[in-house]
C-alpha cells in the first residue's frame, strides 16, 4: 500500500491524495489549488494519468477538495466518485458555480490581452458545464457509518466530522497482501457546538492518519459565543453608528450557520430589528439543500425548527432573487446587514457591495472565515490601505474586523484530540496536510510532545505503508 500526497502539501488548498493498493488506485479528494503562485490552468497538470484512477473518494463539497473533479473527468477519469448524499448535492451546486466564475475570468483575461495587443491563443476555462454534468453522473452516495466494499480488498467507511453538511472522514480497511491495514483521511475537521452542524464523531483506531492542520497552533475564541460576538458587532455597526455591516460568507455552510445565529438573536429580542439581506443565489440554493437534508442538522437546530419554525427564515430577512434585487440593496439607506459571497472576496456579488462601500466610513466589513494568501480578503485583513476592486484602485475607509467564532475548522486542541482518540500502540504515523507551514509545525510539535510519530510531506512525496 502506498500513499502519495499530491496536493495541500505545506499549503491549505488543492487537497489531493493517492492511495495505491497494488495496482488499484484511489484518489482522495481532487480540489482546486488556488495559491498565489499558481494560475488556474495549472490545475490541469495532474502528476498522474487521470484514466488510471479507479475510484475517487470525496470527503466534502468545498472547492479546495472537490473543485478539480471535472478536470479529472475531462482528462480521462471514468470511475465512480464516492461521497455522502449531502456532499453530492452541495458539490454539484459548487461546481456549476465554478464554471460561471471560470467563464467570467477567462473573458476578462482575453479582453485584457486584446487591449494589450497580445494576439496569442485565447485562454480557455478549466472546464465547462458539460464536464460538470459528466462528473455529477459519477457520484455514488454512501451514508455515514455504513461500510462500503470498494473491491475485494478495500472497505470504506464515512465518519461524520461536522465541518460542513455531509462532510466526512474517510476510513479505509485494506487487505494488503494478506495483512490488514487501516488508514484514515480526516478531510476537514469541524468544531463542537457549531451552529446547525453536528459535532465531529470520534474516528476508529487506524494504522495511519492523514490529518488536516489548518488551525494548528491557533485556538478559537472561547470567551464569547457566536451570538455574543455577533451582537457586539451588530450593536456597534448598525445600532450605535447607524451604518451597514457587510459579512463576506461562503454561500454553502457559513451563510446557513450565520443566518440561523441571527435568527436566534432577533427572535429572542437581543437586538432591535435590523434588515438582513442575503445576496447570493447560491446561498439560496444551498439553503434548500440544507432543508432537504434536515435530518443531518444538529439537535439544537431541529429543536428550534420544531418550536420556532424554519431556522433559515425570520422577520426582516430578505433573500435577493436576482441581480435587480441585488442592486437595490445599495439603495437601502437604513442600517442593515448584508451577507454575500464569496468569503475570500475573489468573486460573486460581494465585490459589488465592496465597490460601493469600501470608502464608506460608516461601513464595517466583518470576516468570519479563512482567506487564502493572494486573495482580496487576505489583503484587506493584512491592512492594505488601497485595494483593487473591479479594475479600480480604492482607498479603504471602512472598518475591517475579523472573528473566528464562525470558523468551521477545529482549532489546535480539536486537532490534537483527533490524535488523542487513537490507539498509540496501533497508530504508526500521522501525515499533516492542508495547512500553512507555521500551522503544520506547531501541530506536529504538539503531537510529537505527546509521543506521536508525525510526518509533514512535501508535494509529490510517496510513502510505502
Amino acid at each position: 500500500m502506498k500513499l502519495t500526497i499530491h496536493g495541500a502539501a505545506r499549503q491549505v488548498t488543492g487537497s489531493m491524495h493517492l492511495l495505491a493498493v497494488g495496482a488499484y488506485k484511489i484518489l482522495i479528494d481532487c480540489g482546486l489549488d488556488y495559491e498565489k503562485d499558481r494560475s488556474l490552468i495549472d490545475n490541469e497538470n495532474f502528476p498522474f494519468n487521470p484514466s488510471e484512477i479507479d475510484v475517487v473518494v470525496l470527503t466534502h463539497a468545498h472547492i479546495d477538495h472537490s473543485g478539480n473533479l471535472p478536470t479529472l473527468v475531462r482528462l480521462g477519469f471514468c470511475g465512480q466518485i464516492l461521497c455522502t448524499p449531502a456532499t453530492a448535492d452541495l458539490t454539484e451546486l459548487l461546481l456549476f458555480d465554478s464554471v460561471s466564475i471560470f467563464l467570467n475570468k477567462t473573458a476578462k483575461k482575453n479582453k485584457h490581452n486584446r487591449k494589450k495587443h497580445h494576439h496569442g491563443t485565447q485562454q480557455q476555462p478549466l472546464y465547462l458545464q458539460k464536464h460538470v454534468m459528466d462528473t455529477v453522473e459519477r457520484f455514488v452516495t454512501i451514508g455515514f457509518n455504513r461500510p462500503f466494499r470498494i473491491n475485494g480488498d478495500i472497505v470504506l467507511t464515512f465518519i461524520q466530522v461536522g465541518h460542513l453538511l455531509g462532510a466526512a472522514a474517510a476510513i479505509f480497511k485494506v487487505n494488503d497482501n494478506g495483512e490488514e491495514k487501516t488508514i484514515g483521511f480526516t478531510g476537514d475537521i469541524g468544531r463542537h457546538n457549531y451552529p446547525v452542524l453536528n459535532d465531529p464523531e470520534p474516528l476508529p483506531p487506524v494504522d495511519y492518519l492523514v490529518s488536516e492542520s489548518t488551525y494548528g497552533g491557533r485556538y478559537h475564541t472561547k470567551d464569547k459565543t457566536v451570538e455574543q460576538a455577533l451582537v457586539e458587532t451588530i450593536e456597534k455597526a448598525c445600532i450605535k453608528e447607524q451604518g451597514r455591516l457587510i459579512i463576506p460568507a461562503f454561500s454553502i455552510g457559513r451563510t446557513q450557520s450565520l443566518v440561523y445565529s441571527l435568527n436566534k438573536i432577533f427572535t429572542s429580542g437581543l437586538l432591535p430589528p435590523v434588515r438582513v439581506f442575503v445576496d447570493s443565489p447560491m446561498a439560496v440554493a444551498a439553503t434548500e439543500i440544507f432543508r432537504k437534508h434536515h435530518n443531518q442538522v444538529n439537535s439544537d437546530a431541529r429543536h428550534f425548527y420544531e418550536s420556532q419554525g424554519d431556522e433559515f427564515e425570520f422577520d426582516n430577512l430578505v433573500y435577493t432573487q436576482n441581480l435587480k434585487d441585488s442592486r437595490q440593496v445599495s439603495n437601502y439607506f437604513e442600517p442593515c446587514i448584508i451577507i454575500s459571497s464569496a468569503g475570500m472576496l475573489e468573486g460573486g456579488r460581494i465585490q459589488d457591495h465592496l465597490y460601493e462601500n469600501i470608502q464608506n466610513y460608516y461601513c464595517t466589513i466583518l470576516f468570519i472565515g479563512y482567506c487564502a494568501k493572494g486573495t482580496l480578503g487576505f489583503r484587506l485583513l493584512r491592512g492594505d490601505p488601497i485595494v483593487r476592486i473591479k479594475d479600480r484602485e480604492l482607498a479603504v475607509y471602512a472598518t475591517i474586523k475579523k472573528t473566528d467564532v464562525l470558523s468551521a475548522h477545529g482549532d489546535h486542541e480539536d486537532l490534537m484530540n483527533i490524535a488523542r482518540g487513537q490507539d498509540k500502540a496501533k497508530l504508526k504515523n500521522i501525515f499533516l496536510v492542508h495547512g500553512e507551514d507555521v500551522s503544520m509545525e506547531a501541530l506536529a510539535a504538539g503531537m510529537e510532545a505527546e509521543g506521536f510519530v508525525v510526518t509533514i510531506p512535501e508535494k509529490e512525496m510517496g510513502y510505502d505503508l
